[in-house]
């Protein structure tokens, strides 16, 4: 039987690795791809899938995020397997016994164990929406799980060294030509996170928000917030250049509720 498949990846070469691995698969049935929360969702709703390849770590709505939509809407739920480049969500997947959890890079002897699994749940009916329920309802209390395994401190470097920053202490960060630099009162240096997204799963939710796709900003370091081009606005950070962060229109509003403006 064909399992009507879905995958679901902010990265377009982890996508489209995944098609090329899946493609050896002849029981297996690519009907859609996606590449955030949101277009998981809707793919779902039109789909109806019976097999979701699910990245964990995305922009808006990640992968969890994603599942309480579905359990929300009242959505068949698909067989549920997590993709990620983390292995600390191994512990909170298999907790909830998702059909299985894939580390990246994807190896194909691992995806194939995935894809086994997956058929025999598939072709036994078996629901997944209780299993999955209780991962939603543990998000509640994710706080403690998630936080303990954001590092305290964070790599850079600079010039030939390698020096370690608390993260509370990281002012912003940013992306240019694919290497991030972040920020800190003393230092100045490249992270070894390939993105911001990345970078962003590692820090407090709280305290470290994304006011534009190229900026990551602790806002315990905001100094100014300075009105500009129609009613946007630009952050001034509380670095040694005093900095000047831009605030794309899509997070005005949230700018506004962030400092009561």
């Amino acid at each position: 039987m064909a399992i009507n498949t879905v995958i679901v990846d902010d990265e377009r070469p982890a996508r489209e690795e995944l098609l090329y691995l899946l493609k050896s698969f002849p029981e297996i049935n690519v009907v859609a791809l996606g590449k955030n929360g949101l277009e998981a969702v809707a793919l779902i709703k039109e789909h109806d899938p019976d097999l979701v390849f699910l990245d964990v770590q995305m922009p808006g709505l990640d992968g969890f995020g994603v599942i309480k939509k579905l359990v929300e809407r009242k959505l068949r739920m698909p067989q549920i397997v997590f993709a990620t480049a983390y292995d600390h969500y191994a512990v909170q997947a298999f907790e909830v016994s998702a059909v299985d959890y894939l580390l990246k890079p994807f190896d194909k002897t691992r995806v194939a164990k995935a894809i086994e699994r997956a058929k025999k749940m598939v072709e036994a009916h078996t629901s997944p929406v209780q299993r999955l329920e209780t991962l939603v309802s543990q998000l509640g209390a994710e706080g403690p799980n998630r936080s303990a395994a954001r590092p305290v401190k964070l790599l850079v470097k600079s010039q030939s060294r390698m020096i370690l920053i608390d993260a509370e202490d990281m002012i912003y960060a940013s992306i240019q030509d694919g290497a991030i630099t972040i920020f800190s009162r003393d230092t100045e240096g490249v992270s070894n996170y390939r993105t911001v997204d990345e970078l962003m799963e590692m820090l407090d939710p709280g305290v470290f928000w994304r006011p534009h796709r190229s900026y990551l900003i602790n806002i315990n370091h905001i100094k100014e917030v300075v009105p500009w081009f129609k009613s946007s606005y630009m952050l001034k950070m509380n670095d040694k250049r005093a900095s000047e962060i831009p605030v794309s229109r899509a997070q005005t509003k949230r700018l506004r509720e962030l400092l009561k403006l």
